[in-house]
């Protein structure tokens, strides 16, 4: 079992969640997150006045699926959060030792499907 977690920017939110449904995820979690990776921040101007915001607002989902499943959905939310700028993001995929659906208590891939 795996775990993908993408941070990207929150103007592609939409278009990740219609790449993953289609690409067969059955769920997923969405947090608000703030961050910054190399841009480290960037300066606005508010009322003539140059501030720095360092920590920008970013998306992030997770969605727990299947080993054989983790690559697909991964190029799924590449193609769709990419922009071609920096900060579009990062992924991370991580291994998880086992998922409990608390409602019946089933395990791992019966947990996460359908």
């Amino acid at each position: 079992m795996k775990l993908v977690t993408a941070i990207f920017k929150p103007s592609r939110l939409d278009a990740v969640i219609d790449a993953l449904s289609d690409a067969g995820a059955t769920g997923m979690t969405v947090s608000e997150v703030r961050g910054y990776g190399r841009q480290r921040g960037k300066t606005e101007v508010y009322r003539g006045a140059e501030y720095e915001v360092r920590l920008l607002p970013k998306v992030k989902v997770e969605v727990a699926c299947p080993s054989s499943e983790a690559d697909r959905l991964a190029e799924a939310i590449v193609q769709a959060a990419n922009t071609g700028t920096i900060g579009d993001g990062k992924i991370f995929i991580h291994d998880l030792d086992a998922i409990i659906r608390i409602r019946t208590g089933e395990r791992d891939e019966l947990a996460v499907s359908g």
